[in-house]
């Protein structure tokens, strides 16, 4: 059998080798089903997204609820420091006035016992030392 050299190249007639038809029909059907696959994970990754969407909605929401909470505890924090700094001051005012009104009594105790005015009234507490 002799081959003509224009058809050495022309391998169609060989057993197993596929037609240009059944090629071409063999790709078709990869090619459907990458798109049937691709279609598959675009439809997972809008659902991912909506999902992503929907929690950031619900975090935000839950952030500005937060927000809201944390001004009114900052705004009560800050009231209690106030009446608590109020009630420290006039405790001293207090405290002040009536060590004064004390000493007053105390002065006029020992002017009219005829004490000394710098005279301790605790007997175990005067200065002995120069006597």
């Amino acid at each position: 059998m002799t081959v003509d050299p224009l058809e050495i190249e022309d391998t169609s007639d060989w057993l197993g080798c596929p037609t240009e038809l059944e090629t071409i029909t063999h790709y078709k059907l990869i090619l459907e089903n990458e798109v049937q696959e691709l279609t598959a994970q675009l439809r997972k990754a809008r659902e991912d997204i909506f999902g992503l969407v929907k929690m950031h909605g619900e975090a935000s929401a839950e952030r500005d609820s937060l927000r809201t909470e944390l001004a009114k505890v900052r705004s009560e924090l800050m009231d209690s420091n106030r009446r608590a700094t109020e009630i420290e001051t006039k405790s001293n005012w207090e405290l002040m006035a009536n060590g004064k009104h004390i000493s007053e009594l105390t002065t006029k105790l020992r002017e009219l016992s005829s004490e000394k005015p710098f005279d301790s009234p605790f007997p175990h507490q005067r200065d002995n030392s120069c006597t």
